[in-house]
């Protein structure tokens, strides 16, 4: 009998310290920061007259999200893609505005499902050196550009690192300009921020070749170290990310981040 009331004892302590957690968390949740890829046009670049906010198609995305979870979220620059994947492990941030699915990145965020958007990765060269190319197999002994820490799914990163002759450089322009140079045969990125950064900079005579090596989906994705990591905000995000695709939003929001991209001052280029 003893040691009945003394395992129920413990059990409703235990239930009672999770519940004092819950409330400090619900307690000290009073708004998300959220960041992504800031080379990613017409999905989230540097906004030119506050260089320490993201604009874009994901960040209105984010606006829409906070007004559905009744939750304020800062989309904020916090550095290059790499540098936002570490503040996310760090909890230093609590969303990423757009991430594909990888297993190592299980290890430190949630993914939020549905995912919104579907996105397509191709292979870049220069018209002057022409890439015969209709399979992965094809890239095999050839020198690849890609940015730090770029995903391309699952299947294609494996193949990519056991396969491929790869360089990894800290920004799109960056790989786009050794790119031009011919310090690379190829490029890999997705095809809609490459389109965009090409006729930002100017860049002329590349081409981007078919098949995609990947098509992928884009996941809102929320910090395992985050204060604000709740199952009351995960059910709140999945609701809100199934409204969102239920009613077809995320084409209206890519549509006026084109715009924004086309017209937007030559401050707001990321240097």
């Amino acid at each position: 009998m003893r040691t009945a009331r003394a395992l129920l004892a413990m059990a409703l302590g235990g239930l009672l310290v999770l519940g004092v957690q819950a409330a400090h968390s619900s307690a000290t949740c009073t708004r998300l920061i959220a960041s992504g890829n800031p080379q990613y046009p017409p999905y989230l670049w540097r906004n030119a007259s506050d260089e320490d906010e993201l604009v874009g198609a994901n960040a209105e995305l984010m606006q829409w999200l906070s007004r559905e979870i009744n939750l304020p979220i800062e989309v904020r620059y916090v550095g290059p893609w790499s540098r936002v994947q570490e503040e996310a492990r760090a909890g230093r941030i609590d969303l990423i505005a757009g991430a594909f699915f990888t297993l190592p990145r299980t290890e430190y965020m949630d993914y939020v499902y549905p995912p919104f958007r579907e996105t397509r990765s191709v292979v870049l060269v220069r018209e002057a050196k022409p890439l015969r190319y209709s399979k992965w197999a094809d890239l095999q002994g050839r020198s690849g550009l890609t940015v730090v820490n770029n995903s391309f799914g699952e299947e294609f990163d494996r193949f990519m690192k056991e396969k491929l002759q790869m360089t990894r450089v800290a920004s799109l322009e960056q790989a786009l300009k050794m790119l031009e140079l011919g310090r690379g045969d190829f490029l890999l990125y997705e095809d809609s921020p490459a389109e965009a950064y090409v006729a930002s900079l100017g860049i002329q005579g590349l081409k981007a070749l078919a098949p995609p090596v990947a098509q992928e989906r884009l996941y809102v994705t929320l910090s395992h170290r985050s204060a604000c990591n709740t199952p009351e905000l995960r059910g709140a995000l999945t609701r809100a990310m199934y409204r969102l695709q239920r009613d077809k939003l995320m084409p209206e929001f890519v549509q006026r981040g084109v715009q924004m991209w086309k017209t937007k001052p030559v401050a707001a280029e990321v240097r």
